[in-house]
């Protein structure tokens, strides 16, 4: 009985030791659900098996691997996933990550500067996502890290010269990126040892064997430290450097030569041991009594005409914004515009914006220029926020009355079709500029077109959605006076909603403020008050016959399911083109995906795009032409679809008997 108890207890202790011995820290259980927590979108299902509540091994979820004793996270590997959402910083709570490996897919918003924390990391892969921001100083704290692969991201920002202390490192990626400032072979801003000859920046990094630096914008020269890398690592950028193929001087601006080459001179070149001294000769009486009589009239001139200026603008009602923090409240600028403007667009606050998108943390989208947040309005609608990107210091006074009147510009449309603006948000403190628009529910064509949700547009859908495209940029171009035209027309500027109707955004309005701005950012001071007048704003720039050329390349991603754009099988035009006029092979367009379509539909649409991509723009018909024949030429009833279904299912009957 003794030995049996014995033998039972012994058993159980052994099971509770294996159990114990497998069961990893409760803060890395937290970790990985976090990481999970942080993705919106898993169009592949990889992480189905991430389950807290099942009773599995989270060493046995998809892309994780544990050390021998399965007893600490070692390995996150969730490669070419296309998941979308965003890094979790609560990764750090995982201290024996050696492999960090999330290339290829779609995450975005900024690296989590606790990716520092991760002392024991081998290898770091964000390539291939859509981060944005700087890159993090505290990545300079991976004292074991060998590889570091940031490329093809939208990181900015100057490099942090903390990289210089990863003595482990051997493999450096950061080209395809928009870096700016100098490569730091010592300190990020010039090249130099320390008073005791020891180097600072990348000249520290004894065993980094491979650099990418490509594609950038950096400035200035190579670190001599750093020649031995190829030539290829500098290419693409704004380096001072003939060899090597850089950046045209208009993508560069000033900032190659400006700001740079003064800098390094100072440093390098020591100042000149004798520097005669010229003393300027006496001035004739004459001559000085000229230059007083001069400077006499045109001071009288100039307050002549402030005092005009002035008389004028009392006619107009201002509004005075607080430009840049000062130690004076004086210090504001005037600006004189039509208060008759935005009276109709509802202004939101940034309080509620704040609430409705959860904080500002609920991102569905971001570029360089701008952030997208999802939200819903209490008690009222989901909606669409989109926040600019620029610090209050970088605004102008032409920005703000560009970005005015390009909410008026939005306000405007009112169609099917087209995104609704429901309004706008403009604050000083914290700066704010953003548009509130409706949210479609479905996400974007391009996300169903090219991330694995293709089979959800059958034929008769994809055409429903070309003629819902058709009859916004219709409305756009010739409904409204004067026309409106999308800044960027791709799949990514069409919304589905619940039903895969269409919307026509224009969230990319934000670079056209910009551009014209730049334009002119020398027309306004922004010390004083200035007036300016309504009628001196420039229209927005209308490009139609761009619109019309982008509606064919839009056509042709539909019906083929492939990107305008590929860089293995070049341009989608240049593609289809030995397809579109010969019917015996014009079926070849047709995406795989589909299981059938209507060769009648095929035709019309081929129709369509030759007339949009016509070399010369003369010859392109226009929208309300183009409409109107793919509304009365193809057709989307129900029994369209159920006959050609019915034709597919004769036709495999057939091949099986």
């Amino acid at each position: 009985m003794r030995a049996r108890t014995f033998l039972q207890l012994l058993l159980v202790t052994s099971g509770l030791f294996l159990l114990a011995s497998h069961a990893l820290p409760s803060n890395e259980v937290i970790a990985l659900i976090k990481f999970k927590e942080a993705i919106y979108d898993d169009p592949l299902l990889v992480l189905t098996s991430w389950n807290a509540l099942d009773s599995a091994d989270p060493c046995h979820w998809n892309g994780i691997l544990c050390s021998a004793a399965g007893d600490h996270v070692t390995n996150i590997n969730i490669s070419r996933a296309s998941l979308k959402g965003f890094l979790a910083p609560e990764l750090h709570l995982i201290p024996n990550l050696q492999y960090l490996m999330l290339d290829g897919n779609q995450l975005q918003g900024t690296i989590p500067r606790e990716i520092g924390l991760l002392k024991s990391l081998i290898v770091l892969d964000l390539s291939n996502n859509r981060f944005s921001g700087p890159i993090p100083r505290e990545i300079g704290d991976l004292q074991n890290v060998e590889k570091i692969n940031l490329r093809s991201n939208g990181l900015t920002g100057r490099l942090p010269p903390e990289l210089g202390n990863l003595k482990n490192l051997k493999e450096l990626r950061l080209d395809r990126n928009k870096l700016i400032g100098t490569v730091p072979g010592s300190n990020g801003t010039g090249f130099r040892f320390t008073s005791r000859g020891k180097p600072i920046g990348f000249c520290r990094a004894s065993k980094l064997k491979f650099a990418d630096f490509s594609y950038n914008f950096f400035v200035g020269k190579i670190p001599n430290c750093l020649h031995y890398l190829p030539r290829s690592s500098f290419q693409g950028n704004c380096l001072q450097v003939q060899e090597i193929r850089q950046r045209p001087a208009a993508q560069c601006g000033r900032e190659s030569t400006a700001k740079i080459q003064p800098e390094v001179n100072n440093r390098h070149h020591r100042p000149a041991e004798h520097v005669p001294e010229h003393k300027s000769a006496a001035k004739p009486a004459w001559l000085f009594a000229l230059e007083v009589f001069t400077g006499v009239m045109v001071a009288a001139l100039f307050v002549v005409a402030i005092l005009t200026t002035v008389k004028k603008c009392k006619s107009k009602s201002s509004i005075i914004i607080p430009w840049k923090k000062s130690g004076s409240e004086k210090d504001h600028l005037t600006i004189y515009v039509d208060t008759e403007m935005l009276k109709d667009v509802t202004r939101y606050s940034r309080e509620e914006l704040e609430v409705a998108c959860e904080d500002f943390s609920n991102i569905i989208g971001s570029s360089p220029d701008s952030v997208v947040y999802k939200g819903t309005m209490k008690g009222g609608p989901e909606i669409a926020v989109i926040s600019l990107c620029m610090k209050e210091e970088h605004w102008s006074a032409y920005l703000e009355l560009y970005y005015q009147k390009e909410v008026a510009e939005l306000a405007r449309i009112n169609h099917e079709h087209t995104g609704k603006l429901l309004g706008y948000c403009r604050e000083t403190s914290p700066f704010t500029r953003m548009l509130v628009f409706e949210y479609a529910s479905n996400g974007t064509l391009y996300e169903h077109l090219h991330y694995g949700e293709a089979c959800q547009l059958s034929w008769t859908r994809r055409m429903k959605i070309v003629i819902g495209i058709a009859k916004g940029l219709k409305y756009l171009h010739t409904e409204l006076h004067p026309p409106f035209t999308i800044s960027e027309l791709n799949s990514n500027a069409v919304y589905l909603t619940e039903d895969f109707s269409p919307k026509l955004v224009d969230f990319e309005s934000w670079k056209t403020i910009i551009s014209r701005s730049e334009k002119n950012s020398g027309a306004i001071s922004s010390e004083g008050a200035i007036c300016i007048l309504p009628n001196s704003l420039e229209g927005r720039y209308i490009d139609v016959q761009g619109n019309i050329y982008a509606f064919g390349v839009l056509l042709l991603e539909i019906i083929s399911g492939r990107p305008p754009y590929c860089k293995d099988k070049g341009s989608l035009v240049d593609w289809a083109e030995q397809y579109l006029e010969v019917p015996e092979v014009m079926s070849y367009l047709v995406d795989p995906e589909l299981k059938h379509f209507r060769y009648e539909d095929l035709k019309v649409v081929c129709g369509v795009i030759n007339k949009c991509i016509h070399p010369d723009s003369n010859c392109r018909a226009s929208m309300k032409d183009l409409c109107a024949v793919l509304e009365s030429d193809i057709d989307t009833s129900i029994s369209a679809e159920l006959k050609a279904a019915a034709s597919l299912a004769w036709a495999e009957l057939a091949l099986s008997s």
